[in-house]
């Protein structure tokens, strides 16, 4: 059966020591942990200043729901001996799992204060949970899970759990939980920090992120950057999302953009924006191998859209034609836009042309167009067709533009 709750806690153990150690372990929490980052460092410096401080913790978890586009949460563990975290990322949907539904942390999340079993014993309450067994077989003796309570109602846990037999004495529980207003403080402050990270990564890009984060937040800052630029438009779009159901349309634009930007992000590319169902991608040139980086990527996202079409014509579905620019030279990379409303992204000649280009590639039946200026500074004439030159909007010169070979 679970282990019975104190009604008040004793005063120490044999020694009279115990309200030092815990306020050596609560002071360190809240003025020496400040300089460190991440939250999954504090936990293994937590878990062992607690054991030195003779509460005998042999494993530790933290569950934060966290604000990312491809995981609902993620889970930091700690046991004895580590010197780092292991930490998991827990899928959307898991929440509606029979692995999470009959679980302590369906417990927590859904209002419980504590959660407390002796694992030391086998009878039913003992092995409500697959956990508790899979404890038990690790030779722990005791489990204790806490809701940790963040701002606006957000809502964590922690767990704790010790293999002394006997398990956690009482004055060990009240240790812990006297710690938990403060580790709540701590952990919130550092998820904000890695959510406001996340949050920016994904709207902006890495790189543009962390501009933003260092600082560049004023209207009109940043720097001329030399970069590859390529930008892609999916053609007839609009008579599409006029005839498909809007679920259908959603899955085509995902399924296209995730063949498009994968490619880019993996060889070292950024999107800097999203503009309806086009992209605007930046290959800066601090990168000897960025000309030949943005090439491969455009050649994988066409292998990958011809798997799509592939798999949308044995549906009866019409196959996905799209259209690319590609140039590169020097452009403004930074804040555009009202006092209130900034846009971090590249303007310039060099990525007006690019748009010109790709917009040609509709009347001129190729899929991916290149600057002449692209095609030297790659040096890959042999892999293209010379086209001609095209008088292009804007532009007083017309323009020689190749188109790569497929």
């Amino acid at each position: 059966m679970p282990f019975s709750r104190p009604a008040t806690e004793p005063d120490a153990t044999e020694d009279g020591a115990w309200p030092a150690r815990r306020r050596a372990i609560l002071d360190w929490l809240v003025h020496e942990a400040r300089t460190e980052r991440f939250i999954d460092n504090i936990l293994v410096d937590l878990c062992k200043r607690l054991a030195a401080e003779g509460v005998p913790v042999a494993r530790a978890t933290l569950h934060f729901r966290i604000q990312h586009p491809q995981w609902m949460g993620a889970r930091i563990l700690w046991r004895t001996g580590m010197d780092e975290a292991e930490i998991d990322t827990i899928e959307y949907g898991t929440e509606h799992t029979p692995q999470f539904l009959n679980s302590p942390v369906n417990e927590i999340i859904n209002g419980a204060t504590e959660v407390r079993q002796n694992l030391e014993v086998t009878d039913a309450e003992a092995t409500r949970y697959k956990l508790f067994e899979e404890l038990r077989a690790e030779g722990l003796t005791d489990y204790v899970a806490w809701p940790i309570l963040h701002t606006l109602g957000k809502r964590h846990f922690a767990t704790f759990s010790t293999d002394r037999p006997g398990g956690f004495e009482d004055h060990h529980i009240a240790c812990l939980r006297d710690l938990l207003p403060a580790f709540a403080l701590v952990s919130e402050i550092r998820l904000k920090n890695a959510m406001a990270r996340t949050l920016l990564r994904t709207y902006v890009g890495p790189h543009a992120s962390e501009q933003i984060l260092a600082g560049a937040t004023t209207r009109g800052s940043g720097a001329t950057v030399s970069a590859a630029i390529m930008i892609c438009d999916l053609r007839d779009f609009t008579a599409l999302s006029d005839l498909w159901p809007r679920d259908d349309v959603i899955r085509l634009l995902n399924a296209y953009f995730d063949a498009l930007c994968e490619p880019v992000e993996t060889r070292g590319g950024e999107i800097l924006k999203f503009m309806g169902d086009g992209l605007l991608a930046i290959f800066p040139l601090s990168n000897p191998t960025a000309c030949a980086d943005l090439l491969q990527a455009i050649r994988e996202g066409q292998e990958a859209m011809d798997a799509i079409n592939e798999e949308n014509e044995g549906q009866g579905l019409p196959a996905l034609r799209y259209g690319v620019g590609v140039n590169v030279g020097d452009v403004m990379y930074g804040n555009i836009g009202s006092r209130r409303r900034l846009d971090f992204t590249a303007i310039g000649p060099v990525v007006n042309i690019a748009s010109r280009l790709e917009t040609l590639t509709k009347e001129i039946k190729r899929p991916v167009l290149l600057s002449h200026a692209f095609v030297e500074k790659a040096g890959i004439h042999a892999e293209c067709d010379n086209l001609g030159t095209f008088a292009i909007r804007g532009l007083e010169a017309p323009v020689e533009v190749f188109a790569l070979r497929t």
